[in-house]
């Protein structure tokens, strides 16, 4: 009777551990964080507010729902310390606030050209042979290569849900 007992407890603790991992692995693709929140968690609320405030300065308000959280992904894909969003330009200084912002209008303006030029494609594909070009001469170890696939991955988890 004991051994009874304890093989149908195993089973249903068992059972409660594998639920519990389902419900955390698919929380992370069903409830998404905003853009703001993402860069909050990952970077803390000095930082959001200055990803918000590159957001409100250079992406239009009407772009803000399709493009902040491209900005957003390309933040984690890229994943720098003093190159937060993998902004390398001698004209872009140094810092959160000169990288998110270069990061946003970058988007914004490659957002425009790819419209113009009659929306072929994915956008982050677009984008992706432009901000992040496999092959380019700073890029010595090939890890570009997977720019488009993690923004791509990131985009959707931050993706305003109406």
């Amino acid at each position: 009777m004991k051994a009874t007992i304890s093989i149908v407890l195993s089973t249903l603790l068992g059972y409660a551990l594998w639920l519990l991992l389902a419900i955390t692995v698919l929380g992370g693709t069903v409830f998404a964080d905003t853009p703001t929140q993402a860069i909050h968690t990952k970077d803390g609320a000095k930082c959001a507010a200055m990803f918000d405030d590159a957001i409100k300065v250079n992406i239009r308000p009407e772009c803000v729902r399709e493009l902040a959280p491209i900005v957003a992904a390309i933040r984690y894909a890229e994943n720098g310390k003093t190159y937060q969003y993998g902004i390398i330009h001698k004209r872009c200084p140094k810092g959160y606030r000169n990288q998110a912002g270069w990061c946003a209008a970058t988007v914004q303006k490659n957002f425009d050209r790819w419209v113009k030029a009659g929306s072929k494609g994915e956008f982050i594909t677009y984008l992706g042979g432009i901000y992040c070009p496999v092959g380019a001469k700073n890029d010595p170890t090939g890890l570009n290569k997977h720019w488009i696939k993690n923004v791509n991955k990131f985009n959707k988890r931050f993706a305003y849900r109406s």
